[in-house]
């Protein structure tokens, strides 16, 4: 049985090979967008396609990035339109909702933004951080700072790992 990540990064890494030089950074970009694949697997992807370390760690970081500015900015319009309508129903939260309120009320936004990467997409995480009210600038900032530093540190293993096996 195939696993649906490992399968992703397999196509982009033979999408990455197929593309001129040019283009490879863009492909790059596009496998960062992707949650479970994210900058540091994009860059990881690039780095091993051949693709200069840094420009394979902007492209992932910056892909990733750009999908989550989108989902952050999705997300406050979601929240606004559910916050004005007032329900007279509350609902009762789910187990992983209370989960992740009981991280955030430990960690603040910066903990479960550079923490979250280990458990869960970047786009998960800036999602939950948008609904529960955190204000947009915050989510961006420590969400871009999660992906620059996580990207950043797959990049230095993947390369310091290619350069000591060769």
């Amino acid at each position: 049985m195939s696993n649906p990540v490992s399968d992703l990064v397999a196509g982009f890494q033979d999408l990455v090979a197929q593309m001129p030089d040019l283009l490879q950074p863009f492909v790059v970009a596009l496998a960062g967008a992707v949650p479970f694949i994210e900058g540091e697997g994009a860059a990881a992807i690039g780095v091993v396609g051949g693709i200069h370390p840094v420009v394979a760690a902007l492209s992932g970081a910056i892909g990733n990035f750009v999908c989550v500015a989108i989902v952050v900015l999705a997300t406050a319009r979601v929240r606004t339109a559910v916050t004005t309508r007032a329900s007279a129903s509350e609902k009762t939260p789910s187990a992983r909702s209370e989960k992740f309120q009981k991280a955030y009320h430990r960690y603040g936004t910066p903990g479960v933004s550079l923490l979250g990467p280990l458990i869960l997409p970047t786009q998960f995480t800036a999602a939950a951080l948008k609904g529960t009210g955190v204000p947009t600038r915050t989510v961006l900032f420590w969400q871009g700072a999660a992906i620059v530093l996580w990207t950043t540190i797959v990049t230095l293993i993947i390369t310091g790992v290619i350069a000591a096996a060769s």
